[in-house]
Order: structure tokens, then sequence, then C-alpha cells
């Protein structure tokens, strides 16, 4: 229902009310008759304003109808604008695939081209190949007549000639390599310190296991030994060690691998010879009083020691370990005098390489800690010290020095170098250790027998006290690069063979002499 329909209804409803109205209104009063000429002038109002809305809604009708024609010409207008857009479009993109269809054949008519001539090369280089072939072998064959020798061994000839050149030039490098090492030393001595672990003494298979104590004279071995025994047994079983009563004159044998044993048991002994009463119980209190004064005396030492050291804080019992060192041996060197020059070493070193000097210093007097209980604990002495000091709550850098310095860990400073050289350093310095004359002569004799073992060598010598090994070779059988990786093996087998405290120096020499007369 459009609005002029709407306005006519309104306009037919108010007509019709409005007259019922004045009807009834008007039909029972008096003037009825002004009263509808009243209402005609109002109908004619009425029908004039309904005629004004009339003619205003069909102009709006009118209005809204042109607008949609003009909105539809707009529309349309657009719809057939974007078609020939469209259109316009889809013969750009037709002309685009032309295009590439155009280009696609002819790079396939190349490609056929470029399969056409390769073919024809690939047939000529076969041809050549084949004249090639033909013309190496004939020339195999003319050379193989000319020098009289097959292609095999020509060819181990050339390679024969080309490796001895070869080593020459490696040799002769490694001449210069070395020399120039040698010059800078000098300035790298810092980082050759530094790195340099010298391989250190064995543990106590070789150390002194003997104490003797001397008496007045022969017949107080009896009294030693006592009736039935019974003195000498109380003595080992109070102690722990052996006494052998033999036929050395005036003096009696005390056996043990504990030296802490070994010397309660001398100064017990020797304070029974010099009282002249021996007897079991005297023998348990003397003994008991050794021990007492052997304690006070261990942890003296370890005191002392850190004093010379100026280590002092160190917990009791690592001073009680400390000390026992005192009486413990390495090839004749008292180990707790080695612990002591070990750290005055090891903070000489730091010093120079602006390392820490505390940190060295007590790393060098503790590493060999785990010697003092080696015969109570099973494993390497490095090892078992690294432990009982960390048990303590000794620093974990020191720690590690003690752990590393015979290489069972791997050191985490440049402290745990330091003091496995200084150790090194120690142990090796010429008048530090000593040995018997047997073990030395086995050693040098076992040093110049690695090095006859090894094919070219004519001479070996052991020099300055088996510290150094000088071997000749023949230089028709060993050339100069040859002479360098012997002196490599020599050594590598006498550190898989021998044990030695320090290190050992292996000199192979090689020497071509021209000998002439003039007549």
């Amino acid at each position: 229902m459009d609005t002029l329909s709407i306005i006519l209804i309104l306009l037919v409803g108010i007509i019709g009310g409005g007259a019922a109205f004045f009807a009834y209104r008007y039909g029972r009063a008096k003037g009825l008759q002004q009263e509808q000429e009243r209402q005609r002038s109002l109908l004619q109002s009425a029908e004039e304003q309904a005629q004004r809305l009339l003619t205003d809604a069909e102009t709006q009708i009118k209005q809204r109808e042109l607008a949609i024609k003009e909105e539809q010409v707009q529309m349309r207008n657009e719809m057939e604008e974007e078609q020939v857009r469209r259109r316009k479009e889809y013969e750009r993109s037709e002309e685009r695939l032309q295009n590439r269809l155009d280009s696609a054949e002819r790079r396939a008519e190349q490609l056929e081209t470029r399969d056409r001539k390769l073919s024809q090369r690939e047939s000529k280089i076969d041809q050549r190949e084949t004249r090639l072939k033909t013309m190496e072998e004939e020339q195999d064959a003319e050379l193989q007549r000319v020098a009289q020798m097959t292609r095999d061994e020509a060819q181990n000839v050339l390679l024969e000639r080309v490796e001895q050149k070869a080593r020459q030039e490696m040799a002769r490098t490694l001449r210069e390599v070395e020399a120039e090492v040698s010059e800078e030393a000098d300035k790298r001595a810092r980082e050759i310190v530094t790195m340099a672990i010298e391989r250190i003494a064995s543990d106590h298979v070789s150390e002194y296991a003997v104490s003797s104590v001397d008496l007045p004279s022969d017949e107080m071995k009896g009294r030693i030994i006592g009736r039935q025994g019974r003195n000498i047994r109380a003595i080992e079983q109070a102690i722990g060690v052996d006494l052998v009563v033999d036929d050395t004159p005036e003096a009696i044998i005390i056996s043990s691998f504990d030296p802490i044993r070994r010397e309660i048991a001398r100064m017990a002994l020797s304070k029974l010879v010099a009282d002249g009463r021996i007897h079991p119980t005297r023998i348990e209190k003397e003994v008991e009083q050794a021990r007492h004064e052997i304690d006070r005396m261990i942890l003296e030492a370890g005191e002392q020691a850190t004093i010379e050291t100026n280590t002092q804080g160190i917990h009791r019992e690592i001073l009680k370990l400390l000390g026992r060192l005192k009486f413990r041996t390495s090839y004749g060197q008292n180990q707790l005098y080695h612990a002591i020059e070990t750290a005055h070493i090891a903070a000489l070193i730091a010093s120079e390489l602006h390392a820490n000097v505390k940190v060295a210093r007590l790393g060098g007097l503790l590493h060999d800690i785990g010697k003092a209980v080696s015969h109570e604990i099973d494993g390497p002495h490095a090892i078992v010290g690294a432990e009982i000091a960390k048990r303590y709550g000794v620093n974990e850098i020191v720690v590690n020095c003690i752990a590393s310095h015979h290489g069972e860990v791997e050191p985490q400073s440049i402290e745990a170098v330091i003091v496995a050289a200084a150790d090194a350093i120690s142990g090796a310095r010429p008048g530090a250790r000593r040995e018997s004359l047997e073990t030395y002569i086995k050693r040098v004799t076992e040093l110049e027998e690695i090095g006859n073992s090894f094919e070219g060598v004519s001479q070996t010598f052991a020099i300055q006290a088996g510290r150094e090994i000088r071997v000749i070779v023949r230089p028709e059988a060993v050339d100069d690069y040859a002479a360098i990786q012997l002196s490599k093996d020599i050594a590598k087998k006498i550190e898989d063979n021998l044990q030695y405290p320090g290190q050992i120096r292996v000199t192979v020499i090689r020497e071509t002499r021209s000998v002439d007369y003039a007549k």
C-alpha cells in the first residue's frame, strides 16, 4: 500500500467521523443549519488539504521514480564498463598465453638443435678418445722398448724418487721448525712451563721397607726374643711389624711397608734396649708411649710444613696426613720435604705466570697426601688425596691440582698444570733422589737394550746416570726423517716399558762421512 492510499483512507475516516459527530450534535441542538454550514466549510477545507497532500504525494512519487530510473541507468553504465574492462583483460591474458606458447615452441626447437649438436660432439669425442688411447698404447710400448722397463716398474721408480725427495723436504722443514722453536724458547718459556708435565717417580714399591736398631751387645738379642719367643711376638703383635734377628752383629732389623709402624717399633725398641727391662707388660707401655710421641711429631711436622709454606688454616686431619709424609720416602727422597719443595717451586712459577700463587702453593703442598694412606686405601694416591682434601673442605681448584698431578684426571686450571710441573721438577732435579746400584745398572742396561732393539741402530749409549741415551744409526739405513721418527718411537717404548724418576732424553745421531786420500 503506497502513501497516497494511506492518506485517502485517513481523510475518508476523518471526514466520516466528523460528519457523524456533527450530525448527532447539531441534530439535537438548535441552529442545526448553521452547524451544517460550518461543517461544510470544514469539509471543504479538509478536501482542499487532502488535495494538497495528494498533489505532494504524487510529486514525491514522481521524484522517487525518476531517482530509481537514474540509478538504474548508472548501474547499467557501470556494468557495461566492467564488461569492457574484463574483456580487455581477457584479451591481454590470451595474448600473453599465446606469447608463452610461441616462446616454448622456439625453446623446444633450440633444444632439439642443441641435442643434435651434442650428439655430434659426443661422436667426435669418442673418436678422439679412441685415437688418444691408441696413441698412448703406442707411446707406452715405445717407452718400454726404449727404457727396457714395464709401466709398473717405471711407476715404482718414479714414486720412490718422489718419496725420497718428499722425505728430505720434510726432514729439512722439521729441522727448520725445531730451530725456530729453539730460537723462540726464551720468549715462550712461560707457555712451555705451563704445558710441560714431566713423568714422575714410581710409588712405594721402590722405597725402603726396613729399619735397624743398634744393640749394645748380641746378648740383648736373646732378651728381645724372650723365653720361647714371647717378647718378640709381643712386639710384633702390638705394633704390626716383623723383627728380623739374624747374624747382623749388634743390630736387629725392623721390616714393614708402613713407615709409621717402623718408626713406632724403632722408638719403642730403642727405649726397651736402653732401659733393659723387656717383658710383655713393659713392651705394651713403651709401644703406647711411642704411638703418642709419633702422633705428636706428626702433628708438629704438619704444622711446621704449613708455616714454612705460609699455608696456615688447614684442617687438623689434613695436617696429620701431611705430617705422616715425614716418615715416607720415594727413591730416597723424603716426601714431606718433597711436598714443601713442590709448594715453593709452584709458588715461584705461579708468580712468574701471574697465576694464583696461594692456590698453587697449597696444591703443591698437598699433592701427595694420598701417599700417607696408600697402605690403607686402595687406588691412585692422587685420586685418594683429592677425595680426602675434598672431604675436609679444601678449595675445588686445589682438589683438582691434587687429582690431576699424575694425569688421572684433566687439569682444569693453570695452577693444576703448575703443580704437576713443580712436582716433576722437585722429583727430577739432580740429587733429589737416589737408587741402589743394582737398580741403576738394570735401568741403564734396559735403556741400551731398548735403543738397540730398533732396526738401523748401530750403537746405543746411556749417559748422565741414565738421564739421556744417545742412539747412533747407520746413515744408509736411516734417513733424516726416519731419524726424527726413531727418536719418538724410542721415547714411547721407554715410557711404556720402564719406570724411572724425572725424564730421559733420547738423542738420535745420524752421521755421514766421506773419506778420501791424497796421494
